[in-house]
């Protein structure tokens, strides 16, 4: 009876101690001088980072309808892989805005807020790595679209970029998710959702500029947009990685794509680190 006690005692503890090993949670309003307001970002601080070492940092971005606690509500574990690797993960709050600068609303500037202004903060607030091979974007859905429109964009300053289930042609869904609020009516503004979606954008990156990764699920309505995608980066010889496996457009297949996403940017921020840079 005694053994038993100090076994089931044993077990407690480490489950315990297992449990309690979690980043720090940081949850801020962050100003944006171009859309002259705050912002709420959330960022999971790993305990490396709270002691001062340098680590990269994952800017992990929601699709719509989603807001900063988004990706910590479809993977709590997220604290723990902060902690266990030594990444620093920042949520903002992108609202509805498909992380553009829109060109008919003033106050949905966040391509600048996410690329320039937020980049800035944390780098100053937190004990970062001051480098784009040390920052990876990457996103659900309209987070996926904005993870490559993002790191394409502004490839001097993240070294990676990444999708999930991402709507990386917003082209052939014109009425939908309220995009034409951010761009017009596309029959009348097809000029500007030309310039607005990921597949045009290509043109900006040469093979070896970024550290890509791409996946959809097999029941997805973006599947077909991400195939071309893939077909895209192909033709033009960019290396990438691009992953199909079962799933729809839910938060259960997110749960488990973010795991395969996780390693490829910890495997490039590793080459970062271990190279003594």
């Amino acid at each position: 009876m005694t053994i038993k006690r100090i076994i089931v005692c044993s077990l407690g503890i480490l489950s315990f101690a297992l449990n309690t090993m979690a980043a720090r949670i940081d949850t801020l309003s962050v100003e944006s001088p171009k859309m002259k307001k705050e912002i709420k970002v959330a960022v999971i601080v790993p305990d490396q980072a709270l002691e001062g070492k340098k680590c990269p940092t994952l800017y992990l971005l929601h699709g719509y309808g989603g807001n900063s606690l988004t990706w910590l509500g479809i993977k709590p574990e997220l604290p723990q892989m902060a902690d266990r690797d030594g990444i620093i993960v920042v949520c903002p709050d992108g609202k509805n805005s498909w992380y553009w600068d829109s060109p008919t609303h003033a106050d949905s500037q966040y391509e600048t807020f996410v690329s320039s202004e937020l980049v800035k903060y944390i780098d100053t607030h937190y004990s970062t790595i001051k480098d784009r091979k040390g920052r990876a974007v990457t996103g659900l859905s309209m987070g996926g679209h904005g993870g490559m429109w993002l790191s394409i964009r502004h490839k001097d300053v993240f070294g990676a970029g990444g999708s999930t289930s991402g709507g990386v042609d917003i082209r052939p869904f014109p009425h939908e998710w309220k995009m034409k609020e951010q761009l017009g009516e596309l029959s009348k503004n097809r000029q500007r959702w030309d310039e607005h979606t990921v597949m045009t954008q290509l043109d900006k990156i040469q093979n070896g500029d970024l550290a890509l990764i791409i996946d959809c699920g097999t029941g997805d309505f973006f599947l077909e947009v991400n195939q071309k995608f893939h077909e895209e980066l192909e033709k033009r010889g960019i290396f990438h990685d691009f992953i199909i496996r079962p799933g729809k457009h839910s938060s259960t297949y997110w749960n488990n794509s973010i795991d395969y996403q996780w390693l490829f940017f910890k495997k490039f921020f590793d080459g970062y680190r271990n190279n003594g840079e």
